[in-house]
């Protein structure tokens, strides 16, 4: 349940026996803070470490349940920021997302992880690396968090631009627009552009708020005022994301477009041609149709040349509805 549980004080990680209760005590005395990251962890698991550090209630449904949108949460003792870091798999064209819950308060920061798309292992090393920076506390814990995650929503939106060309180049290829899997493969990648869209989209309020003033002019508590700057960098890092995924997501539909009128051209040509050989058959089927027919008194019927001259007939109506057609492109 508990991946890791340290204290910190100024800025250097103090060993310990792993035990929160003492940790929060140890963090308190001394002025430092305790991070305790966990793992999907049950209800019983939580329920200490929620009564520990005076959790609220609905935040811990929230931990426990996960699928939460990303938002802030400000009560009484703690912040609660949801975050849903992405997974973006080149091969399969998919996006899955897991879920971050950060609590943080005066001298702690709680994590709950969901799903294998998070990045707290290595943003715990990192800030360990950066002794300055995570002397500032707990801010600095949050502000790590948000920053890998929206970094990771970065790199993830330029493999699907790049994926998405080598799909608008498949489409536009000779052959490769009219494939029966093209559609299915435009409309899945729709779809991983809708997931990718849900873990962006709603961060940006929680980010806006961190970054400036919450939305009833009072600021965020728990967060250090010389963090807004960082913040905002991470929030302008957001937009940069929203701003791709938007334009990922018109060129998809115009990809999808541009397939669907493509086929649509391609089944006229077809029709065409067969309406064009359906033409070149009723010619003969005629002409024989009426010959065929069981009258007595019939023009040229006992002629001795009337078979081949009907037979070169319609050989030479065959080979000027052939030229015909092929002039304008039926054929």
């Amino acid at each position: 349940m508990i991946v890791d549980c340290a204290v910190y004080r100024e800025g250097r990680r103090a060993e310990g026996d792993g035990d929160f209760t003492s940790a929060l005590a140890a963090a308190r005395s001394a002025g430092g803070f305790v991070w305790i990251g966990l793992h999907e962890p049950t209800e019983d698991e939580f329920d200490a470490v929620s009564q520990e550090f005076g959790l609220h209630p609905l935040a811990v449904e929230d931990s426990l349940k996960a699928h939460q949108r990303p938002k802030l949460e400000v009560y009484d003792d703690s912040l609660f920021l949801v975050l849903k870091p992405v997974v973006y798999e080149p091969r399969s064209d998919t996006v899955s997302s897991g879920e971050v819950m950060v609590f943080l308060g005066d001298a702690f920061v709680v994590t709950v992880r969901h799903g294998e798309g998070a990045p707290l292992g290595m943003v715990r090393k990192r800030l360990e690396q950066e002794p300055e920076l995570l002397g500032k506390g707990p801010t600095a814990v949050l502000y790590a968090i948000a920053d890998a995650t929206v970094d990771h929503y970065l790199e993830v939106a330029t493999e699907l631009g790049t994926d998405l060309e080598e799909l608008e180049a498949e489409v536009f290829s000779p052959d490769g627009g009219g494939s029966r899997h093209t559609a299915s493969r435009i409309y899945n990648f729709k779809r991983q552009i809708l997931e990718f869209r849900r873990a962006t989209g709603p961060l940006s309020l929680p980010m806006n708020r961190l970054a400036g003033v919450g939305v009833s002019g009072v600021s965020v508590p728990f967060v250090a005022e010389e963090a807004r700057p960082f913040f905002r960098d991470v929030h302008d890092h957001l937009t940069r994301v929203n701003e791709s995924v938007e334009g990922l997501d018109r060129l998809v539909s115009d990809i999808l477009s541009a397939h669907l009128a493509q086929m649509s051209v391609r089944q006229n040509d077809d029709m065409r041609k067969i309406s064009a050989w359906a033409a070149m058959a009723a010619v003969p089927t005629m002409i024989a149709g009426v010959y065929g027919m069981n009258f007595q008194h019939m023009p040229e019927l006992r002629w001795g040349w009337s078979y081949p001259a009907v037979i070169v007939l319609m050989a030479g109506l065959e080979v000027l509805l052939f030229r015909l057609f092929k002039s304008r492109g039926w054929l």
